[in-house]
């Protein structure tokens, strides 16, 4: 065997080792859509594949437990039922070698339109937020990843300035702190961020030093992101499409900048949604819906947690209400739900700037991304 030809063996064996393959899970409103999809994605070249659905009713948010065993959804809805009007939280446990999810149990949300689920370090407890009840609540999770009966169920009470869309609160989402000893809870119906200490041996929220932050008044938090040094903190408003920095340190948060996230010529229908930095911690990105459909992206100071905005990209389609980067940090997807396309961007990671592949995913009312990493 020539020298040349073991080179080009050995390359090619080299390249498809480091091909990194990941699952990518999509949560859905449903109707042409069946549930939660299941996709091999190839993090090298942004190939992709689905391998499986399970049904579920609007999974419009889902959560993957520490050990990417599990996964918990909401089904977004507000029926009547014994408990009261409301939707479910449901538990699923996931199989590494199929990529498929099977339903364990699910768990009245004690609440309307339940729109986020998130799990805390420790995988023992989940928590739903309820965006038309404005309320939230907490769930032990059994040892076979079950949800057992709600532990804790807190309600928001008041309203804000804008009487159509703020005329009483609205929990859009609960965001676990890095140290796992706060819960950070965004009402777009308040202008707060209520800030719960939480105690992961009994599953208890309780209100902290610093119960909650205020927001400008019509502003509409949404979500919360933290950097991966767990210096600062990134909330994205809704109603003002603006982000605000903060310092965090405790559970404690400390305004530092607030940024306007669409150009100053822009003229139109608001609607900011997600936000999420990027793995290297340098730059954030944040997600536009109404009449932007674009994501801003935003270089990091890392020394202050300061924001500059470097650039605007278009999502090539209607209402990116999520959108996720791969976990090597090499690939954008943004989720449109009003034209049912996930597009596929390659992030530059000096620039931050991002470049359509070509690829996307075609999927009915995609609304969010969530990865499992193969082993």
């Amino acid at each position: 065997m020539s020298f040349k030809l073991i080179f080009a063996l050995l390359f090619t064996f080299s390249t498809a080792f480091a091909q990194e393959n990941n699952y990518l899970l999509i949560g859905t409103y449903t109707g042409k859509s069946e549930g939660i999809y299941v996709y091999n994605f190839n993090t090298d070249n942004a190939d992709n594949s689905m391998l499986s659905v399970v049904k579920a009713d609007n999974p419009s948010y889902l959560a993957v437990s520490p050990d990417q065993k599990m996964v918990y959804a909401v089904a977004e809805k507000a029926e009547v039922t014994k408990q009261g009007t409301g939707g479910d939280v449901a538990s699923y446990a996931f199989n590494a070698a199929t990529g498929t999810l099977t339903e364990i149990n699910k768990r009245f949300s004690y609440g309307k339109h339940p729109c986020y689920v998130a799990i805390d370090n420790t995988g023992k407890w989940v928590f739903e937020g309820n965006y038309s009840s404005g309320s939230l609540a907490v769930f032990p999770v059994n040892a076979n990843g079950s949800l057992d009966s709600v532990s804790q169920v807190i309600q928001h009470t008041g309203s804000g300035p804008n009487k159509d869309r703020q005329e009483g609160p609205h929990v859009h989402s609960t965001i676990v702190s890095p140290d796992n000893k706060y819960l950070f809870v965004q009402d777009l119906g308040l202008d707060k961020v209520f800030i719960y200490k939480f105690d992961n041996n009994t599953g208890q929220l309780t209100s902290g030093k610093h119960p909650f932050v205020s927001t400008a008044p019509g502003s509409g938090p949404r979500h919360l992101t933290f950097h991966p040094n767990s210096k600062y903190a990134y909330l994205i408003e809704e109603m003002s499409a603006d982000v605000v920095a903060y310092k965090y340190k405790k559970g404690k948060l400390k305004v530092i900048q607030t940024l306007h996230l669409l150009p100053a010529d822009f003229k139109g229908a608001l609607g900011s949604a997600d936000i999420h930095v990027s793995p290297d911690g340098k730059f954030l990105y944040c997600s536009n819906r109404g009449d932007a459909n674009n994501i801003t992206i935003l270089k990091i100071n890392e020394k202050k947690g300061t924001l500059t905005i470097v650039g605007h990209q278009s999502t090539m389609g209607k209402t990116p209400r999520n959108f996720t980067l791969d976990p090597t940090g090499n690939f954008l997807l943004a989720a449109n739900q009003e034209t049912d396309n996930i597009v596929i961007f390659k992030v530059d990671k000096e620039t931050g700037l991002l470049t359509d592949t070509g690829k996307s995913i075609s999927v009915s009312k995609p609304v969010c991304l969530k990865w499992i990493k193969k082993d």
